[in-house]
């Protein structure tokens, strides 16, 4: 008999390692920066599918600068898509293998989304510099070429960690963003400072080419002088918001990347991380919601606006 109770109260758990059990299961404290990503999260994936719905929906958005406008909101979906994951893997299912295939996936989508405003950068350069040219079959087949090569480049940045360019074995060469190694965060920080460089050029060859197309215009249909000044200055004006938009968002995040690493305090990579972010709530309004025919389509799917059967002006190479 006693030793049948003594078997029966080693069954029963004590008082410590109950407390034990109830501390394992608690959450994790909630860092308020990750609640803040993820809600950003959010808004981005909201912003970025209603641009893809409206794009699929309106048949008269099928040229070649939309379906680069597509891949652009495609990529700022699936970061805001990583944001999420990310935030549920962080204090849910924190595993080296879980954390390096959201480390792979964030990296994948806000390279694409970097890529596809180059992309869209040239293609704007493209229809200015060859207008009569622009609408050729041959423009289609390059820019679904040159969507291929983005996102071919971006998933091959994505699964460099997962294939062992990490800092899981060593936390002393760790970035910013763990597990992603240092060499591999400054080479991506080099890599974009180099796409801005791009970016920059191209935009200042496309000031040039708009403002000389202004001249032949108002040379050809006698405008005003002040007319031709005003127009290019506002030209020149939405070119340096874009830019400088682009740049707030970006610079600062890889001029950090360059010099910090795991050891500096999280604030810093907050800080530097959330205009980054911000930047695929942005894209949609510079890219997207700017643009007349998306304008249109936007009023004819939620306001009806615009009686049935309304067809939307097509793009045309001087839409800066």
């Amino acid at each position: 008999m006693s030793n049948s109770l003594l078997n029966a109260s080693s069954l029963i758990p004590d008082a410590q390692e109950i407390r034990n059990t109830t501390s394992v299961l608690q959450l994790l404290p909630l860092n308020p920066w990750d609640v803040v990503l993820c809600i950003t999260g959010t808004l981005v994936c909201c912003e970025n599918a209603l641009v893809l719905a409206l794009i699929v929906h309106t048949p008269s958005l099928r040229a070649p600068t939309f379906a680069l406008v597509a891949s652009l909101a495609s990529a700022d979906l699936l970061a805001g898509l990583g944001l999420i994951l990310n935030f549920i893997i962080t204090y849910m299912i924190k595993t080296d293998l879980v954390m390096l295939l959201s480390a792979g996936l964030l990296i994948t989508a806000f390279s694409a989304s970097v890529l596809n405003v180059l992309a869209i950068t040239v293609d704007r350069y493209l229809s200015l510099y060859s207008a009569l040219t622009y609408h050729t079959e041959r423009a289609v087949t390059f820019t679904y070429v040159v969507l291929l090569l983005v996102w071919s480049t971006s998933a091959i940045l994505g699964v460099l960690p997962v294939l062992g360019w990490n800092c899981l074995r060593d936390e002393a060469e760790c970035s910013i963003c763990r597990p992603v190694h240092k060499s591999n965060a400054a080479a991506l920080a080099i890599t974009f400072l180099l796409v801005f460089g791009l970016i920059l050029q191209l935009y200042l060859q496309i000031c040039k080419i708009a403002v000389r197309h202004a001249q032949q215009i108002a040379v050809q249909r006698h405008f005003k002088a002040a007319s031709h000044a005003s127009s290019a200055a506002k030209g020149v004006s939405t070119l340096s918001a874009i830019l400088g938009t682009f740049a707030l968002c970006w610079v600062p995040l890889a001029m950090y990347s360059l010099v910090a690493d795991t050891y500096y305090p999280a604030i810093y990579t907050y800080v530097t991380a959330l205009p980054a972010i911000c930047s695929s709530m942005i894209n949609p309004i510079i890219y997207a919601f700017r643009n007349p025919d998306i304008q249109r389509s936007l009023r004819v799917v939620c306001c009806e606006c615009l009686p049935y059967g309304v067809t939307l002006r097509p793009r045309i190479p001087s839409d800066v």
